[in-house]
């Protein structure tokens, strides 16, 4: 409720103590002790300024009739309507359908600290500031790849044009083709890699092991030759080498082509009794593994798989609540039904932490089949765990496919928003050229 006197909607003389404004051809009659709450705002310097002093009214406002005492202001009228609630209740909600970045410009024109606004408008306000960023950094890439021609230096435009061709897979048909050859590139060498590990088509080596066959470790050799050569371009053309060397994606690029070297230094630089090194031998099989890194490269290539990352980023408070109560039941349960079966005499729960698998497949409805209940209460508690995994698996999936789909209509958004941006961008530098030719 207003504990002090609302503003007045009136076209009457104003009376003592009181100031009208005129915000956009909206007149408003305010009463002086609540605009002397903020002294150091503008409406309250206009308060206590001397109406004699035309010139320090005249900075504080757009034009002032001394007969009505009356203050004009060319300003938005609804914002206005908003931050005068900051006298009354010692807070400012934006109304919806106000822009909140013009909103926070109403608030410096008027002398008011952006520290009174609501929790829920100051969050509101920072996910805006964030999609301006966003929006900002877009622009930016976009001028950057039309400024190509505007290099000073052959060797700049040389290396803004293999940035362009490596990174830049819609800029051009010749870039467009070599992302595909990489998208390609990664499939042969994943495909390669597992079927290097069938028995069958492997051959023996002179010691009687079983190694790749020499066809599939050509194919190896071909794709991580691309892999490298891909790399360093990149990294060559590259504007920030420390940028580029530190971002995730490179680091990963990184770990799926550095085990190939390795294993390649290790198997032909080494010496036989290094290589007949128990550790050794370890560290050349672990490093095979990591091969498996670079199946993650295909995320360069998908912006599919990029928004399906950063989706599970925003979901992570849904991601812990489902992994907190898969936690909470997997424990309740495996207890249980290690206490149920003990009566059994062929029981299959040995103690509780090997409950802990049961717990698991049985919630996650894989069910191998490997442990089970064998009593009536170990099924009706294994029924329940069931039911109960089904749920707390089934209650997160909305909210993380809803975040999925808010920022993938979101990122088109910004995109479309950044184009429209570069576009304005343009037309208004044509204005300006016409016109100094016309000059």
């Amino acid at each position: 409720m207003w504990t002090i006197p609302k503003p007045k909607y009136r076209t009457d003389l104003c009376a003592e103590g009181e100031i009208a404004v005129n915000i956009g051809g909206v007149r408003v009659v305010l009463f002086g002790d609540v605009l002397n709450r903020y002294p150091e705002s503008r409406l309250a310097e206009l308060l206590n300024c001397s109406t004699q002093n035309s010139e320090v009214i005249s900075s504080l406002c757009d034009d002032f009739d001394p007969s009505r005492k009356e203050f004009y202001f060319d300003r938005d009228p609804d914002a206005f309507k908003c931050i005068i609630d900051v006298y009354y209740f010692d807070e400012i909600h934006i109304k919806r359908g106000i822009c909140p970045i013009c909103f926070i410009k109403e608030m410096e024109f008027w002398k008011i600290d952006q520290s009174v606004l609501d929790e829920c408008c100051k969050s509101y306000l920072s996910e805006k500031e964030e999609e301006l960023k966003e929006i900002a950094n877009k622009v930016k890439i976009i001028l950057e790849d039309l400024e190509v021609d505007r290099c000073v230096t052959r060797t700049q435009r040389c290396q803004r044009f293999m940035w362009k061709l490596m990174e830049k897979p819609g800029s051009s048909l010749p870039a467009r083709i070599i992302a595909i050859a990489s998208f390609l590139s990664v499939l042969v060498s994943a495909v390669v890699m597992c079927v290097g590990t069938i028995p069958e088509l492997q051959v023996a080596d002179a010691e009687g092991k079983l190694v790749e066959h020499p066809i599939l470790e050509a194919i190896e050799t071909a794709c991580m030759s691309w892999f490298t050569a891909e790399y360093l371009l990149r990294l060559a053309s590259s504007p920030n080498k420390l940028h580029f060397a530190l971002s995730f994606m490179n680091v990963i690029d990184f770990m799926a082509i550095m085990p190939f070297y390795v294993v390649l230094s290790l198997t032909y630089l080494g010496t036989t009794s290094m290589m007949e090194l128990a550790n050794v031998q370890q560290a050349v099989q672990a490093l095979r593994i990591m091969r498996i890194a670079r199946i993650f490269k295909l995320a360069r290539h998908s912006s599919g798989l990029q928004t399906l990352t950063y989706a599970l980023k925003r979901s992570l408070k849904e991601l812990g609540l489902l992994l907190m109560y898969m936690g909470v039941g997997i424990f309740v349960f495996s207890a249980l039904a290690y206490t149920m079966e003990q009566s059994h005499p062929e029981t299959l729960f040995r103690s509780i932490p090997q409950s802990f698998w049961w717990a698991i497949i049985t919630m996650t409805t894989v069910g191998y089949g490997d442990i089970y209940p064998k009593t009536t209460l170990g099924k009706c508690n294994a029924a329940v765990s069931f039911l109960c995994g089904v749920i707390a698996i089934a209650l997160p999936i909305h909210p993380i496919i809803n975040n999925f789909v808010v920022f993938y209509n979101k990122q088109k958004v910004l995109e479309t928003a950044a184009k429209h941006e570069v576009e304005l961008m343009e037309l208004k530098s044509g204005r300006e050229t016409r016109r100094k030719s016309r000059t």
